[in-house]
């Protein structure tokens, strides 16, 4: 028989070893916690080699929020810096051409996730142009056709922009707040608060946000092991090559021109996303370049 005494022993071992047990898993919990939290905070950052006054508290808050919230935003944030690699290849040299600073790379990353993304306001695209803006810019919209969806085209009509907002206003970091809110808000609130400084501006949420959500995914992207994201080179989407197809007429049936081209209708509109219908109206005889991947792709 077993005396009281053991029993109690016994139960006494078990209790302490069941909280031992509970004690190492929410220990272990808590480390995978610390670990999805970002580490590393830069002791400067730069917009377009404007220095960010992390010197004040309030701006130094407001760029550590953007970079916790999108360095825990794990499978968006993945899937942008493995975009970034196709993406990137195409904006970099048009900014460069334009005389634009690299970084604003960034801006397009965050106002679509560099995907061709549609807002309930109407903006489209990379770079999230609305209809009369984008007309403004040279692109072209109609049933058939919208460029918002051509990343050539409308990365140019973004540099357009952007040299006439940093004409106007002196840098580079209020002309990327101006493509937020628009040149007419940003000159009103810079007549109402008498200062020219987009840290020492108060703007709406959205655009008071608007350069921070830059930096931060500029930071992350430029250092993604110090926040966790390894990725392999191989997980990278990639750019595939094309050849260039000039077409002068109207196009009656994409599919059949697909068909033709050695293509398949879903892939003509991967790689032409600008295509918006089955066919492509064209009768003022204008000339289009549709991309068509090579054969193996």
């Amino acid at each position: 028989m077993i005396s009281i005494k053991k029993i109690g022993v016994i139960v006494l071992l078990l209790t302490i070893s069941i909280i031992s047990i509970f004690a190492i898993s929410k220990e272990h919990k808590n480390q995978i916690t610390h670990e999805g939290t970002p580490k590393y905070f830069p002791t400067s950052v730069d917009f377009a080699g404007e220095k960010t006054p992390l010197n004040l508290y309030d701006v130094r808050e407001r760029f550590d929020k953007e970079l916790l919230i999108n360095a825990n935003l794990d499978a968006t944030t993945l899937l942008i810096i493995k975009r970034a690699n196709r993406s990137f290849s195409i904006i970099e040299p048009i900014l460069k051409q334009n005389g634009i600073p690299d970084d604003f790379k960034y801006l397009a990353v965050i106002e679509s996730g560099l995907t061709n993304a549609i807002s309930p306001s109407g903006a489209r695209g990379f770079w999230q142009f609305m209809p009369d803006t984008a007309k403004e810019k040279g692109m072209e919209i109609s049933e058939t056709i919208d460029e918002r969806y051509h990343l050539e085209k409308a990365t140019q009509a973004a540099c357009d922009y952007l040299l006439k907002a940093k004409e106007k206003f002196g840098t580079w970091t209020m002309a990327a707040a101006s493509f937020n809110v628009g040149m007419t808000g940003i000159s009103k609130q810079i007549d109402i608060q008498k200062v020219t400084n987009y840290y020492d501006l108060l703007l709406n949420d959205e655009t008071s946000r608007y350069v921070f959500r830059i930096l931060a995914l500029k930071v992350i992207m430029q250092h993604p092991e110090k926040f966790g994201f390894l990725i392999e080179p191989h997980e990278l989407y990639t750019l595939l090559p094309t050849k260039k197809v000039q077409i002068d007429s109207t196009i009656t049936d994409l599919a059949n021109f697909a068909i033709q081209q050695g293509v398949n209708y879903k892939i003509l509109k991967i790689h032409n996303p600008w295509l918006r219908d089955k066919k492509l109206d064209n009768p003022s005889k204008k000339k289009y370049i549709i991309e068509i991947p090579l054969s193996g792709y």
